[in-house]
């Protein structure tokens, strides 16, 4: 800190109203207190904080002025003062009868042969309003960009699954922005060797005219009929359609090639088509087919090794409850489920053994209900090694949200679940007093009816905010 560098020389004439009113203007608060930081005199700068009332001040202690989680700053001040140590700025916060808190960013020093201790304080509420609306703007932009970026996902996870080829192709230049891997596969090329490319390059001349047509007409009406075109090589045919859409200033073209099936394409896709049984038969995950009563028909090689079954005629006629981890309750409800929504997603259960073993598992199941022979269909995960060790032992954190609250049921004990139900939703409350108030503890104590104190234990309790914090 840089003092004066002749204090006497040029404030030696100084007389003391002449010094308090220097400090009273420098400062929207100044506080002359004794050695144990009682408050003898005061003076306001600030026209604001004159009208908050804190005139009484005077004869109290300064660290029955501030809020509770303030005093221990109050009380490092003073013993920095006492040890005449470097001044050190410390935000502390007043209680406000209009609702909020007041903060206050305090320096403290001891002057003068008594030990008296002059405070001087800047009103922070301006600065705080400005940082919180800081604060709002900059979620309200992540959360723009993250609406978009979720966006994008959906677009790009859409577009590289779709089944129809796409391609993405520039208006003025005609060359292919982009292609999903349908296109590459139609095109016979791999995407990186399509993008770049001007289209209707790899289409036989009566293509490449047709195609062309089809783009000149679409740019000029918005619309044009679709097209029918060969490849080079004259061995694939395609039903060609196109539509414009624009993009940052750009315009482009949305392409679709959809390929003309023929007799000898059909009979060629048989010949190649993978064997689905043997498919089935290898999943590294659990999958048995039941008849409409939970009897099982067929079953695969992971969920024999889950059952510690031998062969697949062991199983076959068995009822699946036989193996699921609650008897008379899990297979009723996923039936009952099938039943009513015709499939069922990531239902939590244990898969017994027939030797004793048990694994933690989740079961997808589907209903076929119009086929020649009406059937049901599971899917059966071992998901034993995603637990972490406290699930496994018991110990649990406390759910975040209704789904996880859900997840519980069957694997604890109701009146542990209703426990959890209160302390989750008085969880969820206070998150929300605590985002509508801007982080503002004292209004979301008053908004939810608790004391301050009370607040400050179950912020603690469930590792909300930082009381600790010096700033």
């Amino acid at each position: 800190m840089k003092q004066f560098a002749a204090p006497r020389k040029a404030f030696g004439g100084l007389d003391a109203e002449s010094a308090a009113a220097l400090i009273a203007a420098t400062a929207d608060v100044a506080l002359i207190m004794d050695g144990k930081g009682i408050i003898r005199d005061l003076a306001f700068g600030s026209e604001e904080l004159s009208s908050e009332g804190y005139a009484d001040w005077v004869g109290q202690s300064w660290a029955e002025t501030v809020t509770v989680e303030s005093r221990p700053k109050v009380e490092a001040l003073l013993r920095d003062a006492a040890a005449k140590a470097a001044p050190r700025w410390r935000q502390v916060n007043h209680p406000s009868a209009h609702g909020s808190d007041v903060p206050v960013l305090y320096s403290a020093m001891q002057v003068g042969p008594e030990n008296r201790v002059v405070a001087v304080g800047r009103d922070l509420r301006t600065i705080s309003a400005l940082q919180q609306r800081l604060v709002a703007a900059q979620q309200s932009m992540e959360r723009d960009y993250w609406r978009l970026r979720s966006v994008e996902t959906r677009y790009r996870l859409l577009f590289q699954m779709a089944s129809e080829a796409v391609l993405v192709v520039d208006a003025t230049t005609h060359k292919v922005v982009e292609a999903n891997p349908a296109a590459a596969q139609v095109l016979g090329e791999t995407a990186k060797h399509i993008v770049g490319r001007p289209f209707p390059d790899g289409l036989d001349e009566a293509g490449r005219q047709a195609a062309q047509g089809l783009l000149a007409g679409v740019r000029a009406a918005g619309r044009a009929d679709d097209v029918r075109v060969r490849s080079a090589d004259g061995k694939r045919e395609f039903l060609v359609s196109a539509s414009l859409f624009r993009q940052d200033n750009e315009s482009l073209f949305l392409i679709r090639l959809a390929p003309v099936a023929n007799e000898a394409g059909e009979r060629a896709a048989l010949a190649t088509r993978p064997n689905l049984a043997e498919i089935v038969d290898s999943l590294p995950d659990g999958f048995v087919v039941t008849d409409t009563a939970g009897r099982i028909v067929t079953a695969n090689r992971a969920f024999l090794d889950l059952a510690q079954l031998a062969s697949e005629e062991q199983a076959r006629g068995e009822s699946i409850e036989r193996w699921l981890g609650r008897p008379g309750v899990d297979l009723n409800v996923l039936i009952g489920n099938l039943r009513q929504h015709g499939a069922v997603r990531l239902f939590a259960t244990t898969l017994r053994g027939e030797y004793g073993a048990s694994v933690e598992a989740e079961i997808s199941a589907v209903a076929v209900p119009d086929g020649q022979r009406p059937c049901l269909g599971f899917t059966i995960r071992n998901v034993g090694r995603r637990l972490t060790p406290a699930a496994r032992s018991g110990g649990r954190e406390l759910p975040r949200s209704v789904e996880q609250l859900t997840e519980l049921v069957g694997r604890v004990p109701l009146k542990d679940l209703v426990r959890e139900s209160t302390d989750l939703i008085e969880r969820l409350c206070i998150e929300a007093a605590l985002e509508l108030t801007g982080d503002n503890r004292a209004s979301a104590a008053e908004m939810l009816g608790l004391s301050r104190q009370s607040l400050y234990l179950k912020l603690r309790r469930y590792g909300l905010g930082d009381l600790d914090s010096d700033n």
